[in-house]
């Protein structure tokens, strides 16, 4: 394939490795390399401007944070592409989160308050001149939202339009922006399995300035109950008090939102229908 043929021809050294599709993201397509080394290739001007931002915000951070991240270099091509260590562990699902003991769950909750902590109290200058910018922001207009109500499921519709005024009245948050990662669900992160542990954070495309509460929305999507322990683990770090229902409001947001991109373009409504019912059931951090 043409990325085997570019890195090889950059790394010489590789012509007897093994290659493997690692994933396949919106903008870019990343290929494993013997399992210690991740290329990236992105697709389109776009992904490599997204790209070489990426390398600039990890090299900003990297200096601040103890948790692992990428370590990123850029091959300027062409093609553009770029390489760095496979960060040790795999993926950590919802059912994975569900097996975990109240201890395992208590440190994993106390490494991410200690990864946000330490991103959020980075100078924004610092990263601003890395290249940050301001995250972006779900569509939550009455016209694009219409789509998706006749398919809540009546009991939930009610709670859902709620939850959709509520946001809506919303003020800034009290804790201002920072810079945040503001994409910390499963798939980016690595865990050690057998030593039930966090071992890295990956995936910075997303990353910019936002508001503290945003930081949890994702994490919600391993289980609200992660969420409410990262959420108490920060709070007693920091000192910042978070409002979980503040959290709550913007994870039923973002999950209707996405349910009405999943209507305008056909693409996976049952899964995402299912996602959104079932995080509107949830009650762990109301």
């Amino acid at each position: 394939m043409e990325c085997r043929h570019a890195i090889i021809a950059a790394h010489p050294h590789l012509a007897g490795a093994t290659f493997a599709i690692a994933g396949r993201g919106w903008h870019s397509l990343a290929v494993e390399v013997d399992g210690r080394l991740i290329f990236k290739f992105p697709q389109g001007e776009v992904a490599e401007a997204a790209l070489l931002r990426e390398a600039r915000l990890l090299g900003a951070v990297r200096p601040f944070v103890m948790t692992p991240v990428p370590d990123m270099t850029i091959h300027s091509g062409p093609p553009l592409f770029s390489m760095h260590g496979k960060l040790s562990g795999r993926t950590l699902e919802p059912a994975d989160y569900a097996k975990l003991g109240d201890t395992a769950r208590a440190r994993l909750a106390e490494d991410l308050a200690l990864f946000f902590a330490e991103l959020h109290a980075i100078d924004s200058s610092v990263m601003r001149a890395a290249g940050a910018e301001p995250v972006g922001w779900w569509d939550m207009q009455e016209d694009t939202l219409a789509p998706i109500w006749p398919l809540l499921p009546p009991e939930l519709r009610r709670d859902a339009e709620a939850a959709i005024k509520e946001y809506h009245e919303l003020g800034p948050d009290p804790l201002g922006e920072v810079y945040g990662f503001f994409d910390a669900h499963g798939w980016n992160m690595a865990f050690d399995h057998d030593r039930m542990r966090l071992t890295g954070i990956f995936d910075f495309a997303d990353s910019g300035f936002g508001p503290p509460h945003r930081e949890f929305v994702q994490v919600s999507l391993i289980d609200p109950d992660l969420a409410l322990r990262s959420i108490r683990a920060y709070e007693a770090r920091t000192g910042n008090l978070l409002d979980p229902r503040r959290v709550f409001l913007l994870a039923a947001s973002m999950r209707l939102s996405e349910l009405a991109g999943a209507v305008e373009t056909g693409e996976n409504v049952p899964m995402i229908l299912d996602f959104a019912v079932d995080w509107l059931r949830q009650q762990a951090i109301r």
